[in-house]
């Protein structure tokens, strides 16, 4: 059994995980590492890449950024979330304010240094994307337009940590990479709805709030059939293996993302359109291995 103290400090560690997403981190890991084996690297061997120090360190400094990402918009918003999410926040509140600012600093201090391992040029790429995340929190994600499409570029960024260390430059990167963006661009939009409430009270002008939600709905609309340019080029000018079952399944799930979205009227129906696209993006992060499956057992050698 364990005892008070014990208890107060486990909650406060549960906290503090909610509060950096760590389950969206772990995803980020795995799928920077996937994309390194299957995309980025297929010319190396699975345990070239695992052992590889600068790539180990790549990705520890985008995971400490990204978590101090999370704090610093966790900071910002508290207000607006005690409104949108009033059970998460106050979890997240067992953490001070102090605490949390202290945490910010040291894991963007850790960024850098783990960014220095590989290169200046590397500190110098990590410095501005954890001033870009602080300059997002702080006042970008509070206008429409702008908020968005940089809150999707700042999802796609660690992952270009990884594309400039291999210096890959093939064409089928940039499409994968423009599908990515666009599933996040909808999901941010999606969040700004389910998130309606508290932007009113705290005066966020995001899209739904400054032109409403059934202009949001067009857009999210239009948004979707955009995804289906890449997904086009995927599936028949480059050699995605298994994954293009990925892709029809896609297709599927954003036809019915985009039939649920237009019966959408209240925050639960658009928190289960928020779980669709997230949905179809962890699933996508798995699916990178069936690009080629006959090489999986024959890489680790």
């Amino acid at each position: 059994m364990l005892n008070r103290k014990q208890k107060y400090f486990l909650l406060k560690f549960f906290s503090l995980f909610s509060i950096v997403r760590g389950y969206n981190i772990l995803i980020i890991v795995i799928a920077q590492y996937l994309t390194s084996i299957y995309i980025l690297a297929p010319h190396l061997a699975i345990k070239d890449i695992f052992f590889d120090a600068n790539l180990f360190m790549l990705v520890l400094a985008s995971s400490s950024a990204i978590a101090a990402g999370y704090i610093i918009n966790n900071f910002y918003d508290s207000e607006k979330d005690l409104i949108n999410r009033p059970r998460k926040t106050m979890l997240d509140r067992l953490v001070s304010q102090r605490t949390k600012l202290t945490s910010y600093f040291v894991l963007n201090f850790l960024s850098v240094i783990f960014g220095s391992y590989v290169s200046f040029k590397a500190v110098v790429f990590f410095s501005l994307y954890i001033f870009g995340i602080w300059f997002y929190s702080h006042k970008l994600k509070k206008y429409p337009f702008v908020g968005n499409l940089v809150a999707a570029t700042l999802a796609v960024i660690p992952f270009f940590a990884v594309f400039i260390y291999y210096k890959n430059f093939d064409l089928v990167i940039f499409v994968h990479a423009t599908f990515l963006f666009l599933i996040i661009a909808m999901r941010e939009l999606v969040k700004d709805l389910e998130n309606l409430k508290g932007d009113l009270a705290q005066n966020y002008r995001t899209i739904p709030v400054v032109y409403g939600v059934q202009t949001s709905k067009k857009m999210l609309s239009i948004l979707s059939a955009f995804t289906l340019i890449p997904i086009y080029f995927l599936l028949t000018k480059f050699n995605i293996g298994y994954m293009n079952y990925f892709f029809f399944g896609s297709i599927i799930a954003l036809l019915v993302f985009v039939i649920l979205l237009w019966k959408s009227k209240n925050k639960l129906h658009y928190v289960v359109l928020h779980n669709i696209l997230k949905f179809i993006i962890v699933v996508g992060v798995f699916s990178i291995p069936l690009i080629n499956v006959s090489r999986i057992l024959n890489r680790v050698m």
